[in-house]
């Protein structure tokens, strides 16, 4: 039997390991929370599927689902990107949750990153349900998935810093209102359901520039049409992120 001295080391847990945790902790949250799934998950899986299969919207020459499939997972990641960050984000600040997040051993980039890592896994199981739907009424995707994945990364990266942004500068019960309000427009006039052509020419280009355009656009360039990396799409979406996550990185308050 051994009669050594152990010693305490009081001291913080790893950094990838912290944020391993809080991120593993954020997605459970995400998934329990019955509002946030309805909207992340069931909403666009009810889009997709319904819409497909009712002929309600002309969406164009071909399969209804090859258009409204990447509409879908476009608005999966709105959902989960800018509105379910900015609400969970709002009321975590609301009720202090930052500020004593902020006093633990978690630097508050970790925060950040596991924020944004919870967001990412969730939208691959978002994405992995919506490819079965699709899949199963007739979906068939062209084009190289690393476009797309390149697309869905700088839009989380848009959609994520204009959550936070609105999270980090408005009360909680108006980030709640502003964000499911924003959701529903972008819902109509991004490209998601309705193709940009039904819309008066004028506005159009004035509706590229949105970022839920830029990636539904995009994704059908890629998914539907199998073309090559949708560059002006691309941008559209880099600067969105870059913008975003400055005026958040700017205006963000904690408390």
């Amino acid at each position: 039997m051994s009669t050594g001295v152990y010693t305490p080391r009081p001291g913080a847990a790893p950094l990838s390991r912290m944020i391993a945790a809080q991120a593993a902790l954020e997605t459970k949250l995400l998934l329990r929370n019955g509002e946030q799934l309805l909207l992340t998950v069931i909403i666009p899986s009810v889009v997709l599927a319904l819409f497909s299969a009712v002929d309600v919207i002309d969406t164009g020459a071909g399969e209804r689902v090859d258009f409204l499939a990447p509409g879908a997972i476009a608005l999966a990641v709105l959902a989960t990107s800018f509105t379910g960050q900015a609400i969970g984000t709002g009321f975590d600040r609301r009720y202090g949750v930052l500020k004593r997040l902020g006093a633990s051993p978690l630097p508050r980039f970790a925060l950040m990153a596991a924020k944004t890592a919870s967001v990412l896994l969730t939208q691959i199981l978002q994405i992995a349900l919506l490819s079965v739907i699709a899949a199963a009424l007739g979906w068939s995707p062209r084009g190289n998935g690393l476009y797309a994945a390149v697309l869905i990364l700088l839009a989380t990266a848009a959609f994520s810093g204009l959550g936070l942004l609105m999270a980090g500068t408005l009360k909680a019960e108006a980030t709640l209102a502003a964000a499911n309000l924003v959701f529903i427009i972008l819902m109509v006039i991004g490209g998601v359901l309705v193709p940009l052509a039904k819309f008066p020419s004028a506005v159009q280009s004035l509706l590229e520039l949105l970022p839920i355009t830029a990636l539904s656009e995009g994704l059908r360039d890629v998914l539907q049409h199998g073309a090559g990396m949708p560059w002006p799409e691309a941008g559209v979406l880099a600067v969105w992120a870059v913008v975003g996550l400055g005026l958040a990185a700017r205006f963000f308050r904690w408390e």
